[in-house]
């Protein structure tokens, strides 16, 4: 008769086949929320050249927008290529490496929204109010990501990890 397995550090009882098959469902959940906002927002960028006074805008703001819609189509490209490598990994026997990779890609797709975020706030901001205005607002955007997207889950884990 076999011996039970020892059970794992996390108190999970699954293979690590299983565990990858989760890994990817639970990323692919966190893919799908970046990738609606990040769609309603290149929507909204699109949406703005269109605008009677988008002609209004000086030679500096125009690069700056065109910055923007590049820097959204980068953010879902990145936020998109797990799956393409899934869809070309399919049936290898890869989800770890779709797993790992795709990891990388969620993190680099939220560093590139979040200086999406910003700058579109920035950019919103030096048209309706004023310069000064935006680099506050850009300011203040950036602190409060820093805080809720990076700190307070370093913390929160520093915690866990203590708890432990």
């Amino acid at each position: 008769m076999t011996p039970p397995a020892a059970p794992r550090p996390d108190g999970r009882d699954e293979t690590p086949a299983e565990r990858a098959d989760r890994n990817w469902s639970e990323l692919l959940q966190e893919l799908r929320v970046l990738q609606t906002g990040t769609q309603i927002l290149t929507g909204f960028l699109l949406a703005l050249a269109f605008q009677p006074a988008f002609a209004d805008l000086g030679q500096g703001e125009r690069v700056f927008y065109l910055v923007l819609v590049v820097l959204s189509a980068l953010s879902a490209i990145i936020a998109l290529s797990p799956v393409a490598l899934h869809r070309t990994l399919f049936r290898h026997r890869a989800k770890p490496l779709v797993v790992g990779y795709g990891h990388a890609a969620l993190i680099t797709a939220l560093l590139t929204v979040s200086v999406l975020l910003v700058g579109v706030v920035v950019f919103v901001f030096d048209v309706v109010v004023s310069d000064a205005a935006s680099w506050t607002a850009g300011a203040a955007l950036a602190l409060l990501i820093l805080a809720l997207w990076l700190v307070v889950p370093l913390v929160l884990r520093g915690r866990s990890e203590h708890r432990r």
